[in-house]
């Protein structure tokens, strides 16, 4: 078989038909965005809006990347000038789209100087993030930046050389402020409760690290909306790449799939009101996005944990597989009404058990690999928000919590690296090495083991281990998932009528 051509402006005339391709000239189109975390996520979320509104009305809303790590997106991206194949996958079958609002990816750790230079160009409006719960160097127990960090540490020594998200935003934003112009918006994507109010915390606390001045000018002058982003958006595999390639017929070294649903809720504050008009293509613009981002944390992203733990422990591969067992089903659909739904306020127009069944048949889409292992990294950074916070809130009411227990159970058997066969668990996660050791010299009681694990406060707080009533049914249900298995302990708590 011939080899395909690679994907590149010059060859976007010879997609196979029924392909979407760049509906604009994009010769014209200026970079007015300069995206920190150039991950699937955003390509196959803010990357399309922003797509779909290009259609409409070319301007000045490209979009620059910059890869925080690794240069693996950007020598992937960059000889097929910034094209990409976005592949949506539902039961019905797939449909691809050749997106090219990216115009160029930059590597910071190659060179921090540049990167500055780019978000402190006049014309970028926007500086947008997705660089995951880990890249803000958040110290857990005060929700404040941490001091400390190495990262932050050299950020402070060589201000002009950043590694982080916080200090290249901090540098750029010195930058604008030396030379008299006014600030970017900046734009945080990524799940963190009041997102956009964190970051500009974590700036103002770098920034009086650094220039109390300057800090001064930052809480003054810029604008750090909030935000909630919701679309599922698995790793790309092989067979993704071979697909891209046989719906297109050209070869993509860089697509990225998703699901059909996508919603993204923005707080309407931006500088100048310089912003693309996303609203033309689906964006809700609010005065108060809390309500959303506080649904979707809690119903989606809590429900979304619990599976990924519970599933893979029981043997399934993805979330998909999971919600196919009738049990872990089940366990959604009660964890859901019986303990998450009655704690969260609806957004305005919103029926949350409507919202729950959707996302049920959302989680059950075939087509959408999504694997429990990739959802389940991160546990240490996603728990406190994703589930704790709804096991505080139904402890102030003095409520029962059984399938939240079980849910944060699953994540201590699977942070203890050893599944329900004795095969090791590859454990991705910022505190993996302090877990496991803790676990390791903690013994095998459960009562122990749990104990010593609750006591982190970087995860735990310092509530939670001086709760009873929740250290002893978290003990319960731990003991309950080493004796009767991932699947028997929620079966259970089904068939108990809790």
């Amino acid at each position: 078989m011939a080899e395909r051509p690679l994907l590149s402006p010059a060859t976007l005339a010879l997609a196979k038909a029924g392909t979407q391709r760049p509906a604009y000239d994009r010769s014209r189109l200026r970079t007015g965005i300069v995206h920190l975390g150039l991950g699937a996520f955003v390509r196959a979320h803010q990357a399309l809006y922003t797509e779909e509104l290009h259609a409409a009305e070319i301007g000045d809303w490209g979009i620059a990347g910059v890869s925080l790590q690794r240069p693996d997106q950007r020598d992937r991206l960059m000889p097929q000038a910034g094209l990409y194949t976005a592949l949506q996958k539902d039961r019905t079958g797939v449909s691809a789209r050749i997106v090219g609002c990216i115009n160029s990816v930059m590597v910071a750790p190659e060179d921090p100087v540049a990167v500055v230079e780019a978000m402190a160009d006049a014309r970028v409006k926007i500086v947008s993030l997705t660089v995951t719960e880990k890249g803000y160097c958040i110290d857990p127990a005060t929700g404040r930046l941490q001091q400390h960090h190495p990262d932050i540490r050299h950020d402070l020594e060589h201000p002009g050389e950043p590694r982080t998200a916080v200090g290249l935003i901090l540098a750029a934003l010195e930058r604008r402020r030396d030379e008299g112009m006014a600030p970017f918006t900046v734009l945080c994507c990524d799940n963190l409760p009041s997102n956009g109010r964190l970051l500009a915390s974590l700036v103002s606390d770098f920034a009086a690290l650094r220039d109390c001045g300057l800090a001064t000018w930052v809480e003054t002058h810029a604008s750090f909306p909030s935000t909630m982003v919701d679309r599922i958006v698995p790793a790309t595999t092989a067979e993704d790449i071979a697909e891209a390639a046989r719906l297109t017929g050209l070869a993509d070294a860089a697509p990225v799939v998703h699901e059909p649903f996508r919603q993204w809720v923005i707080e309407d504050r931006f500088i100048e009101n310089a912003r693309p008009r996303w609203e033309r293509v689906g964006v809700e613009l609010v005065r108060d996005v809390a309500p959303y981002e506080h649904m979707k944390l809690r119903l989606l992203n809590g429900a979304h944990s619990a599976l990924a733990y519970l599933g893979y422990l029981a043997g399934h591969e993805t979330i998909a597989d999971t919600v196919e067992d009738p049990v872990l089903r089940a366990f959604a659909q009660e964890l859901w009404r019986e303990e998450i739904i009655p704690v969260v306020p609806a957004p305005p127009g919103t029926d949350l058990s409507n919202y729950a069944r959707m996302l049920l048949e959302r989680f059950s889409n075939p087509a959408i690999r999504h694997r429990t292992w990739q959802i389940a990294m991160d546990g240490s950074q996603k728990l406190p928000q994703r589930l704790l916070a709804t096991a505080r809130e139904r402890l102030s009411r003095d409520l029962p919590l059984p399938r939240i227990v079980l849910a944060v159970a699953a994540w201590l058997r699977y942070v203890g690296g050893i599944d329900e066969s004795g095969r090791e668990i590859d454990v991705r996660d910022p505190l993996a090495f302090h877990l496991r050791t803790v676990l390791d010299h903690a013994g095998n009681a459960p009562q122990d083991r749990v104990r010593a694990v609750v006591e982190i406060e970087a995860i735990f707080g310092s509530d939670l281990s001086r709760d009873a009533r929740f250290v002893d049914a978290l003990t319960a249900a731990y003991t309950q998932l080493l004796t009767r298995g991932a699947r028997n302990a929620a079966a259970e708590l089904i068939s108990a009528g809790f």
